[in-house]
């Protein structure tokens, strides 16, 4: 399966709602992408605008995937730095490949296409991302190319008495 990414797509109406889609499937299934399951349209959707207020500001890109029929099958959005001492970098976040498409290399291509927009923009040495402990993501991760740079012990609260780990990791792009 081959997933076709666009940086910067003209977002309306029926890109909006296939983020959406993906969006609460993705955390339906478990991904560790701002939410724990179950989770409805009208739960993620005000985080979906959020980012979406950003992409039309200008400080975040969206990057989406669609698979063969069409549908969103990925995205990442990278948010740029609004500080002066941190405008060399941006986060990635947001990065999920649909459930249905997971397990065939995609994320893999998910984070190629990633490094490769944030390589296109002027600037930019490393891409940040954060990831939640107890998935193995960081695993995933280090070996796209990045490195663990930091870790807080039990940040994110899933439910009382499941802490995980807030990881931090970084893609140097020089």
């Amino acid at each position: 399966m081959t997933i076709t990414f666009t940086l910067d797509p003209v977002v309306g109406p029926s890109l909006c709602e296939g983020i959406l889609e993906l969006w609460v499937d993705v955390s339906n299934a478990g991904g560790a992408v701002g939410f724990v399951p179950p989770v409805t349209h009208d739960d993620v959707r005000p985080s979906l605008d959020e980012h979406l207020v950003g992409v039309a500001d200008g400080s975040r890109r969206l990057l989406v995937g669609h698979d063969g029929a069409g549908a969103v099958a990925a995205t990442a959005f990278l948010v740029r730095n609004a500080h002066r001492l941190h405008r060399h970098w941006l986060w990635a976040c947001t990065v999920m490949v649909h459930p249905r498409h997971q397990g065939r290399g995609l994320g893999r291509d998910l984070m190629a296409a990633t490094e490769a927009a944030a390589r296109s923009i002027e600037g930019i040495d490393a891409i940040r991302l954060g990831c939640r402990g107890g998935f193995g993501l960081e695993r995933f991760y280090a070996s796209c190319g990045y490195k663990e740079v930091g870790r807080v012990p039990g940040a994110v609260r899933i439910a009382p008495g499941d802490d995980r780990d807030d990881i931090t990791m970084l893609l140097p792009l020089l």
